[in-house]
């Protein structure tokens, strides 16, 4: 354990130069800072997003849609560059207060109905077409409850571990410790729940599952923090097979690609606005932006 000589003081204050990957917009005040207009589509659903785990939460759950037949559920996609701060514009603010991604203005309402936190959305989204969303009353609480679950775990993976692990200015053995072993305890309570079960809330595919799969799916898959070998997630057998089912799901596949701005520039489609989006997107390379530590 790394010795350390800091005494907190009796008033905290932000320190400029603590560094880190978003150190340029973390900061202890909420607001805008900046004038911007959001831009706004030809379709009702409008999606300000990033395609961090957060952000594939709800375009998995809009391609599902689509997928089920749900026209309704088609929607412009405007990426949200968290790292350049466009969280902070005066329009997002106005959907969301909290300034994270993701967020969603229902314009099939009058007034639009402006919907944020993903898991909010996914439930309202559920909610508004009537699927993805167990009916039965058993399988409806279990999906509820994973997917809450979800939302509270998932700031332990990735504020606390990812930051530490990934991204923060020094490796701290302790904070790296005492997260990984919280993640590793997730992952086996997981791991146990999908050994008698397909999906999460039973042999109905749900918003649970799709709450679950971006964050933790991708940290077994090895594609987030680059922390497989080092949290040995290979061996969660249980987990696994349901990752990797769910990744083959077409509606998944093209949810991933929407609003991503980093990764190969095949696995991008920064913005979406129509299904054949998916066949003329422009495959810019662009800087990675980092899911877990910022407004994600």
């Amino acid at each position: 354990m790394t010795d350390s000589s800091y005494v907190p003081p009796k008033v905290w204050t932000p320190n400029a130069q603590t560094g880190g990957r978003f150190a340029n917009i973390n900061r202890p005040v909420a607001g805008a800072t900046h004038e911007k207009v959001l831009p706004v589509g030809r379709h009702p659903l409008q999606l300000y997003s990033l395609g961090t785990p957060n952000g594939v939460k709800v375009t998995v759950m809009l391609e599902e849609l689509l997928a089920l037949g749900h026209r309704g559920a088609e929607y412009d996609a405007w990426l949200v560059n968290i790292g350049d701060g466009d969280q902070f514009g005066s329009g997002f603010v106005e959907v969301n207060p909290n300034s994270k991604i993701p967020a969603l203005m229902d314009r099939s309402t009058d007034p639009p109905t402006r919907v944020f936190e993903s898991g909010a959305i996914l439930l309202y989204l559920a909610e508004k077409f009537g699927a993805l969303l167990p009916t039965e009353h058993q399988a409806r609480t279990a999906c509820l409850s994973w997917l809450f679950w979800q939302m509270g775990s998932a700031p332990y993976l990735g504020g606390g571990f990812g930051h530490f692990y990934a991204y923060a200015p020094v490796k701290i053995e302790y904070c790296i410790d005492r997260f990984a072993m919280e993640v590793k305890r997730q992952l086996d309570v997981l791991d146990r729940h999908l050994a008698a079960l397909r999906y999460m809330a039973g042999d109905e595919y749900s918003i649970s599952d799709i709450a679950i799969w971006p964050w933790y799916g991708a940290l077994v898959a090895g594609l987030v923090y680059d922390a497989a070998e080092f949290l040995q997630t290979a061996s969660y057998a249980h987990v696994n097979r349901w990752t990797n089912e769910i990744a083959e799901r077409p509606a998944v596949k093209r949810g991933r690609m929407v609003n991503r701005a980093f990764g190969k520039p095949e696995s991008q489609l920064r913005e979406r606005h129509d299904a054949s989006d998916f066949e003329t997107r422009t495959q810019d390379k662009l800087e990675p932006v980092g899911a877990g530590d910022g407004p994600t």
